[in-house]
């Protein structure tokens, strides 16, 4: 190993905008199992089937599907219930 490098000529890296960037999100179980199952059977690491899964939703603009269970009928009440 050198004592001292040149770094005088080095460029920035080309790949810069391609790198991954660390974050702390909250996932529950069940999606964490299953990629963690369907990782497995393709031999490859969740956190990178995760990944690929987010980005091709980012590429294709999907958007999320929510069916919220409606509120049950609220019951009145008072003096005058029929």
């Amino acid at each position: 190993m050198r004592s001292e490098y040149d770094f005088s000529r080095s460029r920035k890296n080309p790949y810069v905008k391609q790198l991954k960037r660390q974050i702390t999100i909250r996932l529950d179980a069940t999606a964490v199992d299953y990629f963690k199952q369907m990782a497995a059977g393709l031999g490859m690491p969740y956190q990178n089937l995760i990944n690929l899964f987010l980005r091709d939703c980012a590429m294709r603009k999907r958007r999320p599907v929510i069916d919220w269970p409606e509120d049950p009928p609220k019951q009145r009440v008072g003096r005058h219930q029929k």
